[in-house]
């Protein structure tokens, strides 16, 4: 069997996909990407191959904020690339994504893709913290929970807060100053997913959109920012497989193309 591996190299977790000649996801793992990209990296594969029985890796393609210094991988890509490689096996069956929404822990981007899954068009928010992963995790810790409740425990609103400021800072004093006037913490999630959609949403040009809708990240996990996408969109979203993987798993969808030729 051949195996082909896909790191994404973030700039705070390092996440590693494995695949076969028939891009079948075999396995995947994230770990903190520390101070030695390098050494991570050869952890991680190492670790991965050890768990499914796998002692050869024909070809690893790399991806994302490390990609140029993963001495290990035999060639490097773009995110966005990857990112469009990854849902020809991500994408749920029978949907054709033409917008790919992916909220990463440090950006969160958009992707519009042709009918071949080819890249038409992208946007990306690298600059400011407010509407990715980051952000979630901070708001979090304000409301003393953890980041895989923020989703549900936003579903229970019943009333969600305002939430306006688009700066990460300022949205963190204004719900420091909601929980200090006794609003709901249900309600402040709501609000927050709201305010995060809107900002994504912003970026999104409405005319280049076509076909399904597909999120993609750690955001992707998150139910109630997924609803706020789609009240704000007034349109369905749907999570891919793996999504927090995705750019790892088209890396290395790109390295099973290389490792034939």
């Amino acid at each position: 069997m051949s195996v082909y591996a896909g790191l994404d190299g973030g700039s705070t977790y390092l996440k590693a996909a494995l695949i076969d000649q028939n891009g079948r996801v075999l396995h995947t793992g994230v770990t903190s990407t520390g101070i030695d990209n390098n050494g991570t990296a050869g952890r991680l594969l190492h670790q991965l191959c050890a768990e499914i029985g796998v002692d050869h890796i024909d070809y690893t393609m790399a991806t994302g904020y490390s990609r140029k210094i993963l001495e290990l991988a035999d060639d490097d890509v773009s995110e966005i690339t990857a990112h469009a490689y990854g849902v020809r096996i991500t994408a749920p069956k029978n949907y054709r994504p033409g917008l790919i929404v992916d909220i990463g822990g440090q950006d969160s981007k958009v992707i519009y893709l042709d009918e071949q899954y080819r890249v038409k068009n992208f946007s990306m928010n690298d600059k400011c913290a407010a509407g990715t992963g980051k952000f979630m995790e901070v708001i979090a810790q304000i409301l003393e929970t953890t980041i895989d409740r923020v989703g549900p425990l936003s579903l229970e609103s019943t009333a969600p807060c305002d939430i306006n400021s688009t700066c990460v800072v300022f949205a963190q004093s204004e719900v420091i100053s909601l929980v200090a006037r006794k609003f709901d913490r249900r309600d402040i999630l709501a609000g927050m997913h709201a305010s995060m959609a809107r900002r994504v949403v912003k970026m999104i040009r409405k005319n280049e959109m076509g076909g399904d809708i597909l999120m993609t990240g750690g955001g992707a996990m998150n139910i109630g920012l997924r609803r706020a996408f789609e009240d704000e969109l007034m349109r369905d979203v749907y999570v891919a497989s793996h999504p927090q993987f995705n750019g790892a798993v088209g890396a290395a969808l790109i390295a099973s193309e290389r490792g034939r030729q």
